[in-house]
């Protein structure tokens, strides 16, 4: 894998601030041409660095009151193949996680209310075949989201 430097992580922290900045404003900063931060921009992508764009929604503004963490435990390990593209076909689960610990998979999901919740509990997870069990825990608040930190190296650490 290629290595990134000094300038790739500058362009990293600008733009993970804000990925809606123009180019022109990250070559200002960075005090190089936009046509360079254009490339720089696009070698991330192609290395893989950078894996997506887009906007965060506000799962609130839309109706979406009770965010939710599930700690599922299914019959065997082996069958976590098989159960995410049944949680897949669930709109309201966002992410899924294949974990060490107390349960084989955790997975987030956004639930109108509690009602809601328990709809989606028994009606769609707890029935998936391989299901053992669930334990559900209800984010009261989210109090920190970020990306990763992308700190300066000395780029003599980084040679050894």
């Amino acid at each position: 894998m290629e290595k990134i430097d000094e300038l790739d992580r500058k362009i990293l922290e600008i733009i993970t601030k804000n990925a809606r900045i123009p180019f022109k404003d990250v070559a200002g900063e960075c005090d190089v041409s936009r046509a360079a931060i254009h490339q720089r921009v696009q070698r991330l992508i192609d290395m893989g660095v950078i894996i997506g764009s887009g906007y965060d929604v506000n799962p609130k503004a839309l109706g979406y009151q009770t965010c939710t963490y599930i700690g599922i435990t299914l019959e065997k390990g082996s069958l976590y193949s098989e159960v995410v593209p049944e949680l897949e076909k669930i709109n309201e689960v966002v992410e899924c996680h294949f974990t060490t610990g107390p349960y084989t998979m955790m997975v987030k999901l956004y639930a109108h209310d509690n009602e809601h919740l328990m709809q989606l509990l028994n009606g769609r997870i707890q029935s998936i075949k391989g299901v053992l069990s669930t334990e559900t825990l209800i984010s009261l608040e989210q109090s920190i989201k970020r990306e990763i930190p992308i700190h300066v190296i000395n780029m003599k650490e980084e040679s050894k």
